[in-house]
């Protein structure tokens, strides 16, 4: 059942067109995925899904009886309510006819006209019962503790939560609706990665339908079944999550340069055939070259000029010093705020090349950790020592060290005086910042514009020991790829503080987990951690399938007989060119000018040429 249908979308903004004539549907249990770059579009049609914008053309189309559900701008609006208060509203509903039901009873007790009474309490009470009454003050705080509120924090009223936790609620209340299809619009911001593993458990469970802006790209592969991408103006769907669709759209990518190329030499062979009609100067000439063109015109028609690759953000790290194998010592470091221990009797080593993640849950400690290692905070006890001829580079999330009142060219050209204007722009300009984007006030940038120029800034420090606290916050997929690539390929050592699965899983040789104030070390990446908690499965005995490695052969085999078509059909095409080329020639020598039998008979050959070439495309573009 489809719940929602684009067609023809088209939406701009002054001379600006975000994407145009758009078609795709959402059908029920759908989970949506869609990316693109900042500044594409995604929130933009999400108000239009929501209805509060108007397309500049085409139209979205929501069937009849299916709610939306959006996060409210204004989701707590009585800021004396607890939380958990806040998010029991979503069930207004319910509480109304609980608090009937209450005086209903009260009346039936006082006696009167008990017989209507009763009625009305049996038939509420069917209701109330059908539609989750006698479990929907569980399930807020079900909800709640799933989202990360201690027992204490949800009875703190709205006015004492921090902006995050208001977010949450928010979601929270979302995710209770009951709607037919979600807009969710980057839920994992503020959760940790046991909140964000809870939300994927939600939505794998979720009777609804979804759509999801999001840059985390594991919790993607893990809640989506479609994605949908903004990009070059387009809007694409495909079925599968965002790492199927990376794979198939690479694939489709080839694939178009292929066949757009291919398009684009028949057009210039057929163009050679209609300048050497038009030396022939005779009648019958004429008539090829009307019947040419139009052939032409056919091909034109059918072409589509593969999307134009965005600029790729360019960013690489490289240690400008060899450290020592000895890089960082902690040892019995501990720290508390009042009588909240945050971590105890830290304890562990960092060697040269080690990429070493800290993960845990919000507020347990893992930026104090990091700021006591670099003498911004001071453990309550122990110490931390460093190895030699060591170049710190640290990663500020707030990106305090960042001049809100320059502009982006004075903030890199203060840093690094001795670089030319000229050399800085070109540095800016491979890191996404071209144009005027130079001249912007660092206060009018976005968070992950901002987080893009700490990046580079450190990178340009070419430190050999990178401290980083959560360096994906507020990126984009592109920009969290680049860093990915730029940190994969760095020759020093890193300790990282961060919630991204996918690039602790891609770039981790160990995780520190922190949790009850105890650090404990794991060897191996997120994944090898998780798969270390799960009991061992008992054995179960199954039918005799083929194994790995014979399905394996027979993938290779399917594959090998795949690639030889194509290599056959290849081949094909390649000598009707050659022989194309050959009659051309021949057709130009004035000894078979003068003979018009001749000219007739290779003319034939070359249309017969022309519909065999094109059945042999027609399934080369089916398989390759």
């Amino acid at each position: 059942m489809s719940l929602l249908s684009a067609s023809n979308l088209t939406m701009s903004f002054l001379d600006r067109e975000l994407f145009g004539k758009a078609s795709f549907s959402v059908e029920k249990r759908d989970r949506v995925g869609l990316i693109g770059a900042n500044g594409t579009g995604k929130t933009t049609l999400f108000r239009l899904i929501a209805g509060e914008l108007s397309p500049t053309d085409g139209t979205v189309s929501v069937s009849a009886g299916v709610k939306i559900g959006v996060v409210e701008q204004h989701a707590c609006r009585d800021m004396n309510r607890t939380a958990y208060e806040e998010i029991l509203t979503v069930f207004s509903g319910l509480m109304r006819d609980e608090k009937r039901l209450e005086e209903l009873r009260l009346l039936i007790d006082a006696g009167g006209d008990a017989e209507r009474h009763i009625h009305e309490h049996a038939e509420l009470t069917e209701s109330f019962t059908a539609n989750g009454g006698l479990y929907y003050r569980s399930r807020a705080a079900s909800m709640l503790s799933g989202l990360g509120f201690t027992q204490e924090e949800k009875e703190l009223k709205v006015s004492a939560l921090s902006g995050g936790q208001r977010t949450k609620i928010a979601l929270g209340k979302l995710l209770l609706s009951d709607s037919d299809l979600i807009l969710l619009d980057e839920p994992t911001n503020h959760l940790d990665i046991s909140a964000t593993e809870w939300l994927e458990d939600f939505l794998q469970k979720y009777t609804g339908a979804a759509i999801i802006i999001s840059h985390d790209r594991y919790f993607l592969d893990r809640v989506t079944n479609k994605t949908m991408e903004i990009a070059g103006g387009r809007i694409r769907m495909t079925r599968g999550s965002y790492s199927e669709y990376k794979r198939l759209r690479e694939e489709q990518r080839e694939y178009e340069i292929k066949v757009y190329e291919a398009q684009k030499e028949e057009v210039e062979r057929i163009e050679g055939i209609i300048a050497q009609q038009k030396r022939f100067n005779r009648e019958r000439n004429y008539i090829t070259i009307a019947s040419k063109q139009k052939e032409i015109d056919r091909i034109r028609e059918k072409m589509v000029k593969p999307d134009a690759d965005l600029r790729p953000v360019k960013l690489s790290f490289r240690s400008g010093a060899e450290s020592g194998n000895d890089v960082l010592f902690v040892r019995n470091m501990s720290k508390s705020y009042g009588e909240r221990m945050l971590f105890e009797n830290a304890d562990f080593n960092v060697y040269k090349g080690d990429r070493i993640f800290l993960i845990g849950a919000n507020g347990c400690g893992k930026s104090t950790l990091l700021k006591c290692i670099i003498g911004r905070e001071h453990p309550d006890s122990g110490y931390c020592r460093f190895g030699a001829n060591l170049r710190l580079g640290y990663f500020d999330q707030t990106q305090a060290g960042l001049d809100s009142d320059k502009t982006v060219l004075e903030e890199l050209y203060d840093k690094f005086p001795a670089l030319a204007i000229s050399e800085l722009r070109g540095i800016l300009g491979s890191f996404g910042f071209g144009g005027d984007d130079k001249d912007k006030i660092m206060r009018e940038l976005s968070g992950g514009e901002r987080a893009r120029i700490a990046l580079l800034e450190l990178s340009m420090r070419q430190p050999n020991f990178l401290i980083l606290d959560e360096p994906t916050n507020h990126l984009d997929i592109p920009s969290r790829e680049a860093l990915e690539n730029a940190l994969a390929s760095y020759d020093g050592t890193m300790l990282c503080v961060s919630h991204d699965r996918y690039l602790i899983n891609k770039l981790a040789t160990a995780l520190l987990i922190l949790k009850d104030g105890e650090l404990i070390k794991f060897d191996g990446a997120y994944d090898d951690y998780v798969s270390s908690l799960r009991p061992a499965a008992p054995a179960e005995k199954k039918e005799k399938e083929p194994n790995e490695y014979q399905l394996r052969k027979m993938r290779e085999s399917a594959e090998r007989k795949r690639q030889t078509r194509i290599r056959r059909l290849e081949e094909q095409i390649a000598l009707l060119d050659e022989e194309r080329g050959d009659i051309e020639t021949q057709l130009q020598s004035e000894e078979v000018m003068s003979d018009y039998v001749r000219v007739a008979e290779l003319s034939a050959r070359l249309e017969q040429i022309d519909v065999e070439q094109e059945r042999l495309m027609t399934e080369w573009e089916s398989i390759a």
